[in-house]
């Protein structure tokens, strides 16, 4: 059996009501996992996930790959005509040359957005998980 992962979501940022006792939890949730940490007053990062201060605290702002500019164009008309509220035309972002992005609130409020990174090379389609053997054998 074999598994495909990190095609589907970009990157997960979480806003915290109270930051120092979240960056307490993650500190211990991914310590134990092995993840590295990026620690500043702000915020604190480990691979894709973000987390910093704001309100509501339960609002998530998490983005899906797009495979090139027109697909994030399409996702954006798509999700509009199904009931989500613009939250940033397609365009370009200053996060890094080439970023191409588009938001929208879904109907709870959750900031989605699809983005294209612009021209690059992965090392990787996707990371492979493969099993041996049966499920829980």
């Amino acid at each position: 059996m074999e598994l495909h992962r990190g095609r589907l979501l970009d990157h997960l940022h979480l806003h915290a009501r109270d930051l120092e006792a979240s960056k307490r939890f993650y500190r211990a949730a991914l310590g134990v996992l092995g993840i590295p940490l990026v620690e500043e007053d702000d915020y604190l990062s480990a691979d894709e996930l973000w987390i910093d201060q704001g309100e509501p605290a339960t609002a998530v702002h998490f983005a899906f790959q797009a495979k090139d500019r027109a697909q994030v164009d399409a996702w954006h008309a798509a999700v509009l005509a199904a009931g989500g509220r613009d939250n940033g035309a397609p365009g370009e972002r200053p996060y890094h040359p080439g970023y191409y992005a588009a938001f929208a609130l879904d109907p709870d409020g959750n900031n989605v957005e699809a983005v294209h990174h612009g021209p690059a090379e992965r090392s990787a389609e996707s990371v492979v998980v493969s099993f041996e053997g049966p499920p829980g054998g």
